[in-house]
Formats: C-alpha cells, sequence, structure tokens
C-alpha cells in the first residue's frame, strides 16, 4: 500500500496544532476535496468528498489519541486509507505537524478520482493549507472534537499543570 508523507512546521505551540486537528468538522476548511465529516460514534468519522464531480463517502476508526502527540485512524469501509498525524514542539510557538497517509489504489481516493501523483499534491497542499488556517486563527476553533474516550487515550503529561 502506497504512504505518504509529508511535513510541516506552524508557527503556534504544539497544543493549538493538535486541538486544531481534532476538530474534525472544520477539514473542509483546509482540505481539498471534503465536503464534510461527521462523528458516527466516539471513535468513528464519516468522511465525504468530492473530486471529479464524483461524491464518495467512507468511514474510518480513531485508534489511538495521545494528545499532542499523535492521532492515528483506519478505514473500516470504503477501502483502505489509514493514517497518523504526528505533532513535534520546537518551541513554544512552532511545531512540526506530519501527515502519513497510507492509501490503496482502489481506495476511496481513487474512487474520489485521485491518482497517486495527485494524492500526493494533495496531502502536500491540505498541510500548507492546515498551516494558514492554524496560524491565522491562532487559537482551536472550538468547533467540534473527538471525545477524549475516543480510541485508545494517552493522558497529556502537561494536563496537571495546564488547567484551562
Amino acid at each position: 500500500m502506497p504512504r505518504f508523507e509529508d511535513t510541516i512546521e506552524v508557527e503556534v505551540p504544539v497544543r493549538v496544532a493538535y486541538d486544531q486537528w481534532t476538530q474534525f468538522r472544520e477539514f473542509p476548511q483546509f482540505m481539498q476535496g471534503v465536503d464534510r465529516v461527521e462523528l458516527v460514534d466516539r471513535t468513528t468519522l464519516r468522511w465525504v468528498a468530492t473530486s471529479g464531480g464524483r461524491q464518495r463517502a467512507w468511514t474510518a476508526r480513531i485508534i489511538e489519541r495521545t494528545p499532542d502527540v499523535r492521532i492515528v485512524w483506519q478505514s473500516i469501509d470504503g477501502g483502505a486509507n489509514d493514517g497518523t498525524v504526528l505533532f513535534r514542539s520546537l518551541g513554544l510557538d512552532r511545531t512540526l505537524v506530519t501527515l502519513r497517509l497510507d492509501a490503496q489504489s482502489d481506495g476511496p481516493m481513487e474512487a474520489a478520482g485521485l491518482t497517486l501523483a495527485s494524492m500526493e499534491r494533495q496531502v502536500r497542499g491540505d498541510l500548507r493549507r492546515f498551516k494558514a488556517y492554524v496560524e491565522e486563527q491562532m487559537v482551536p476553533t472550538g468547533a467540534w472534537q473527538v471525545p477524549a474516550s475516543a480510541g485508545r487515550d494517552v493522558p497529556r503529561r502537561s494536563d496537571a499543570r495546564m488547567a484551562r
């Protein structure tokens, strides 16, 4: 299964980058072709995307959340579309965000009209748009987050010190 990986540095604290990424309803703001992302249950997301005039849907399950560090998901229908997004603090106001996406050519990305080369360009573009979006906001939009009990959670190391 092909893996697409790209990394971008965003000029916000790791907490802001992570919290914004968990607000999946906001994905259409920076992910090309994503029409909507809906919460099915505590760990399941239903995606709807349009490309080449064709709308496709697939379902993914969040299998791990480590706040401020990583989110891991696997598709459960609509073809292979598994991935991980990693967050690494580079200082008080800088974060490295790495997106790894494993997708089969017969999965939702191809069904949405994407070739492997265009998928790689889209991943890169989505990260650039995420950077612009999160840096413009400077705080998570607060639109929606996966509940704390979604997937396998690992508590934040700094939760006791950084009560919000």
